[in-house]
């Protein structure tokens, strides 16, 4: 079983699981998101979205794959980027960090560490990049019965708190949690990896830098890209477990 973690771009984009591909909860305020689902066409609002943020800002996803099949995503951008954040009552995030969305693993691939893969490159490219935080909204009832818009929208806390976020806004339901970047690399190194490796640059012009992980999590050389706007990436050694999937 081979895991492989893509750049989220208009190609890639496709390959979110359906629910997500025409989800915007995140991408639009409340009362644009119930506009467009009952008189315009989510997905498509979705596509205009992940355009204008890498046009603007830059990379703002990874999606994750298990042997080329299509697995799981984060979604991470500023949060005058993401009006859907609003919303929640720990808000608003603070002014220095970049928010992750969403993080979403399949069920049939959970258990096996693709969802700390997924924020480990998420905080990789954003450390690249020279952001100093990143924060997050957790629920801590996933499952349970809770606002429409927000089930489902939002990853357990637990497993942000597993992948080394603090709690900076308690809430009994949504806190808002956070990950300074200005501790080092330490963070990234998962058990069993003894370090990051980084090849060289990719041909100009290529956007989307692929970043590999075999399944036993042995660390390989992947490319960097040249440009910020591409998603910089490291070698993201896979974990054997996580509670997000």
């Amino acid at each position: 079983m081979v895991r492989r973690l893509a750049n989220l771009t208009l190609d890639t984009l496709s390959d979110l699981p359906g629910t997500c591909r025409g989800c915007v909860f995140w991408e639009l305020s409340p009362v644009a998101a119930g506009q467009v689902a009952l008189a315009g066409d989510p997905a498509l609002e979705k596509e205009a979205w992940v355009s204008q943020t890498l046009l603007e800002w830059g990379c703002c996803g990874k999606v994750g794959y298990v042997d080329e099949t299509p697995a799981g995503y984060v979604l991470y951008a500023p949060p005058n980027y993401l009006p859907g954040g609003h919303q929640f009552p720990t808000g608003p995030p603070s002014a220095d960090a970049i928010v992750i969305a969403a993080v979403q693993v399949s069920p049939a691939y959970g258990g096996v560490g693709l969802g700390r893969a997924l924020v480990q490159a998420a905080v990789r490219d954003l450390g690249d990049r020279g952001f100093r935080a990143v924060e997050a909204f957790g629920d801590r009832s996933p499952g349970e019965a809770g606002p429409a818009l927000v089930s489902g929208c939002v990853a357990p806390a637990d497993f942000y708190v597993s992948v080394g976020f603090k709690t900076i806004h308690p809430h009994p339901r949504y806190p808002r949690l956070r990950l300074d970047l200005h501790r080092g690399p330490s963070w990234w190194v998962v058990a069993g990896a003894s370090e990051l490796e980084r090849a060289g640059e990719p041909v100009a012009g290529t956007v989307q830098d692929e970043l590999s992980v075999a399944a036993a999590g042995v660390p390989l050389a992947v490319p960097a890209a040249s440009s910020w706007r591409s998603c910089r990436t490291s070698m993201v050694p896979v974990a054997t477990s996580d509670s997000e999937g």
